[in-house]
């Protein structure tokens, strides 16, 4: 074994919501050589780490030192009149901090990815409350398992195999004392890891949820089939959900983002509601980047909403469907886009995409990516969780700490560091 090989345990990953946090990271000459106890995306994500950087900022595809290239964004940002800072679900705590601020300086509005996928999650918190419960809790206690409308064998890989089907301290054997459904309408791959596999008909979410609700409340229903299940079988479902000792509804972008939206999340809430009347349940979103819980967290922190946030009027306000980056982009508000840590060239509606195209984008990302090619300015950044520390919030909201286990290339900062230079720079322009 070389001289200069270390290991480094109890490393989290960052790459899904689950922030697994006991990888065991081996390093030899200043790179990772190999990650224990990560899942197949995981290993790729820490291994691969030095694949397709940005390894200097660019202008207009040309290089140029840091120092001018903060120095051209603060010009951009300060001439503009409706800047619009979007991404920061893959990065670190502090520097949403660093964004907000900047937001809040030059009246802009600053958004996050949840706005994409979750949004309506958290519209529906808003409505009915948030019925939540931490991970180790679900594991320890849960003897019913249901995911609707999510695939973790693809999407979380390590989630089924760490806390559903490993044991807890009431749940000694998971083959016999747990029971894991799956609620989709297709057949995924998570189905060959579950008891029940539940399909129902594409956008019929809503409806099935409250027949649900009114199975468990009692009623009379003089119906034979609700989005393609028998009502026996919707009746066998609620009664079992009510035996549960403690049952756990894990839900996806498969409820968030079909038909219903925001309304299938408040009903959801409303069933846990009704089936606590009887028992003990929880809810829990399946979060897909790795800090877009915390992005959420520090959004409310610091201007008292979780997304979407204008500060037009010097304040912050809030307004999902008007201040959302898809919408202040397809509308053709932004004159700017300070993008952080996401890709939306890669996935946001073509309408949306095509503003990008006509106004200054200011891309900040270790990697290169479809925003990259198209934007002005480009600063590389440190991979927050490999190559410099911070914290970040696991799907369930508990905060975990990053551990930087290398060096980052020559010369490149972490996006905090990079943001803090652009609210100086962008102080002393404003000041002219």
């Amino acid at each position: 074994m070389s001289e200069t090989r270390k290991t480094i345990e109890n490393v989290p990953c960052t790459f899904c919501g689950c922030l697994c946090d006991d990888l065991i990271i081996e390093i030899e000459d200043g790179q990772i050589v190999k990650n224990t106890n990560g899942c197949a995306i995981s290993k790729e994500k820490l291994l691969g780490c030095n694949e397709n950087r940005l390894l200097q900022p660019l202008i207009n595809g040309s290089p140029v030192s840091l120092d001018d290239a903060i120095q051209h964004v603060a010009e951009i940002i300060a001439s503009s009149r409706r800047l619009l800072i979007y991404g920061l679900s893959s990065t670190e705590n502090d520097a949403h901090r660093e964004a907000y601020k900047i937001a809040e300086l030059v009246r802009g509005v600053v958004d996050n990815t949840s706005s994409v996928c979750h949004g309506p999650t958290i519209l529906g918190v808003q409505s009915s409350g948030e019925p939540n419960a931490m991970l180790a809790e679900v594991r320890n206690r849960s003897d019913l398992i249901i995911y609707w409308g999510s695939n973790p064998a693809a999407a979380h890989p390590r989630h089924i195999p760490r806390y559903i089907k490993k044991e807890g301290e009431y749940i000694k054997d998971p083959k016999e004392d747990r029971e894991i459904w799956l609620v989709d309408i297709r057949r995924t791959t998570t189905a060959r890891m579950v008891n029940k596999f539940i399909q129902i008909n594409p956008a019929s979410d809503l409806e099935v949820l409250l027949t649900l609700r009114a199975l468990v409340r009692g009623h009379v229903l003089d119906v034979d089939e609700v989005g393609g299940l028998k009502i026996d079988q919707l009746k066998e479902m609620a009664e079992h959900m009510k035996s549960a000792k403690y049952g756990t509804l894990f839900f996806g972008l498969g409820l968030t983002q079909s038909r219903g939206s925001h309304r299938n999340i408040d009903a959801a809430i409303r069933l846990i509601q009704d089936l606590s009347a009887h028992t003990k349940w929880t809810m829990m979103p399946m979060r897909g980047h790795y800090n877009v819980a915390g992005a959420n967290k520090t959004s409310t922190w610091m201007t008292g909403y979780p997304y979407a946030v204008d500060y037009a009027r010097g304040y912050p306000r809030y307004q999902p469907g008007e201040y959302t980056a898809v919408d202040i982009l397809a509308n053709g508000e932004a004159d700017a886009l300070l993008n952080i840590a996401s890709d939306p060239v890669a996935h946001f509606p073509i309408d949306a995409v095509e503003h990008i195209k006509k106004i200054p984008v200011i891309n900040i990302d270790p990697k290169i990516n479809m925003t990259s090619k198209l934007a002005e300015v480009n600063i590389p950044s440190a991979i927050a969780g490999i190559e410099c520390d911070g914290a970040a919030t696991r799907m369930d909201g508990l905060p975990i700490y990053l551990k930087k286990v290398i060096d980052p290339p020559e010369g490149i900062l972490p996006d905090r560091e990079i943001l803090r230079m652009i609210y100086n720079s962008l102080m002393k322009v404003l000041k002219k």
